[in-house]
């Protein structure tokens, strides 16, 4: 079986909105497009590049969709043709004729976690509203942050209200990057327990 991994930019903070460029998505006059870029270094930009390799199949929000849809398919290089190239499923119940081709598109989260029976690494970027359906239907296998030095104190946040209660565990060590970034690939591990602290 394969699994869906989710890897979403995000601030200290718990911003994600538009790490990319200042139009990526303005929605509430958020003042902060682009924030990723002066606090990227070579060595996370291989590391996503190596992340973006691995995968066989691309899973996206519908916001995340008409972003990429607008941009990728006009662009070159290795990202651009693993994007264009692997199979694309937009999890959305108003999309009915999606233009970038190789899409699929897939009704709720839960429908998503079928694609763990047909690829090996299900990757997504962004769609933060698709992550936490994903938590809630118990489909997502892994969240991969990539957690900036950064806090804008405004924007899109991860975690929000409604954010179902879960305990996680890392899968992998945690890694940091020159400009201090800091790569944090976390498995769900349960729910969550509660205990006091002890005075030793």
């Amino acid at each position: 079986m394969g699994l869906i991994a989710a890897n979403l930019f995000i601030t200290l903070d718990g911003v994600y909105q538009a790490p990319g460029g200042r139009e990526e998505d303005p929605e509430g006059s958020f003042a902060f497009g682009g924030w990723q870029a002066p606090v990227s270094d070579d060595e996370s930009g291989a590391a996503i590049a190596a992340g973006i390799e691995q995968m066989d199949a691309l899973l996206l929000g519908r916001k995340t969709y008409d972003i990429f849809a607008a941009y990728w398919p006009h662009q070159s290089g290795d990202i651009a043709e693993t994007l264009n190239r692997v199979p694309k499923f937009v999890v959305s119940g108003s999309l009915t004729d999606p233009a970038w081709a190789g899409t699929t598109v897939l009704p709720d989260a839960m429908a998503a976690g079928r694609l763990r029976d047909e690829y090996q690494q299900v990757h997504m970027f962004g769609s933060g509203v698709l992550i936490r359906s994903l938590l809630e239907a118990e489909v997502l296998d892994r969240l991969h942050l990539w957690l900036y030095p950064v806090t804008l104190g405004q924007g899109k946040r991860l975690f929000d209200a409604g954010t179902v209660p879960a305990t996680f565990r890392l899968a992998e060590p945690a890694r940091s990057y020159p400009k201090g970034a800091v790569s944090l690939v976390y498995e769900r591990a349960g729910g969550v327990e509660t205990a006091e602290m002890g005075a030793g």
